[in-house]
């Protein structure tokens, strides 16, 4: 196995909607377009994402993926952990932050308050699969008071982050089309019930098993499989009463005062080399390749349209989130 030096200068640091202050002094690289290194790319690339689980240590879920691309692009690649998608979509509108692992409403959001960036890549959970992903509405098996979303009514429900894709938006518009709320306004949203923000998918299905909350939702491969085989969930623990329809995949994004040269670049790295198969070859792990906390397989193309689906569901609840 190859041995790679892992260079970097983390600023792997808990942060919440101040990131874009706190990065100020190292700043995005994206900003200044002179600084290059010999291979085209700036000499320090940026990349910021939020756990999907409720871990302290998201770096390493990243390693192999910021390894490969110190490599293919020479870059120092700064890897910082937020503590909401807010921090980052903050970061990117400061140019602060270069690269971006989102969730598809955080991309929307982000361009709704004036972020300028362009899809680099969707991760997929298996090779050949189309990128995508479904969000859950639980609760506990022996529940027997809770059997449909319309009966989430009046309850505590736990969602994950009010940036979140499967964990907030689609789950929001899934109990305006059961009647249970008007819309995702935050006093809306209290009329119809007691929402609880748990924080990452992880958490919000755990505190509905624990009975914290009544009922909640989290992200269908969360649920089915990653907290079965760490043994956080036992099989058959809660039961699913609602399904979304698809969604669109999470993504790689890349701030466009990069330059579209270094985008496309990016682009096609990551859509070529960031993939569980390619990182194992080439020596950057072994065993489980992990690329992103949610444990999927590799990166597919995407483009801005694949999106649509996601505007359309804020036009339908319109979460405070989705205005600018």
């Amino acid at each position: 196995m190859r041995s790679h030096s892992y260079r970097r200068a983390t600023a792997a640091v808990g942060l919440a909607t101040g990131l874009a202050l706190a990065l100020t002094a190292c700043g995005g690289s994206g900003s200044d377009p002179d600084a290059l290194n010999a291979q085209g790319f700036p000499e320090i690339l940026t990349l910021g994402a939020i756990p999907a689980e409720n871990s302290s240590d998201l770096k390493s879920s990243y390693e192999p993926l910021l390894a490969m691309l110190e490599d293919e692009t020479g870059s120092t690649v700064e890897f910082v952990q937020a503590s909401d998608y807010a921090g980052v979509v903050e970061g990117m509108i400061a140019d602060n932050v270069d690269l971006a692992f989102f969730g598809p409403f955080a991309y929307v959001v982000a361009q709704i308050n004036g972020a300028d960036t362009s899809p680099l890549g969707a991760v997929v959970q298996d090779p050949g699969a189309e990128p995508g992903y479904q969000s859950y509405g639980l609760t506990r098996s022996d529940n027997a008071e809770i059997d449909s979303i319309e009966d989430f009514a009046g309850k505590d429900v736990c969602f994950v982050d009010p940036g979140s894709t499967s964990g907030f938006l689609y789950p929001a518009a899934g109990l305006i089309d059961a009647g249970v709320i008007d819309s995702a306004n935050e006093q809306n949203l209290t009329a119809g019930l007691a929402p609880v923000y748990a924080g990452g998918h992880d958490a919000s299905a755990l505190a509905i098993a624990a009975g914290d909350c009544d009922a909640g939702f989290a992200f269908d491969t969360m649920v089915d499989k990653t907290m079965i085989e760490s043994g956080d969930l036992r099989e058959g623990e809660l039961k699913t009463v609602w399904e979304s329809e698809m969604i669109a995949g999470s993504l790689f994004v890349g701030d466009n005062s990069l330059g579209a040269d270094v985008i496309e670049r990016l682009g096609t790295i990551l859509v070529e080399k960031a993939n569980a198969d390619y990182l194992r070859e080439q020596g950057y792990c072994d065993g489980e390749c992990r690329i992103t906390d949610e444990r999927a397989w590799g990166v597919v193309p995407a483009s801005d349209p694949d999106y649509e689906g996601v505007r359309k569901v804020c036009d339908v609840t319109e979460s405070d989130k989705c205005k600018g």
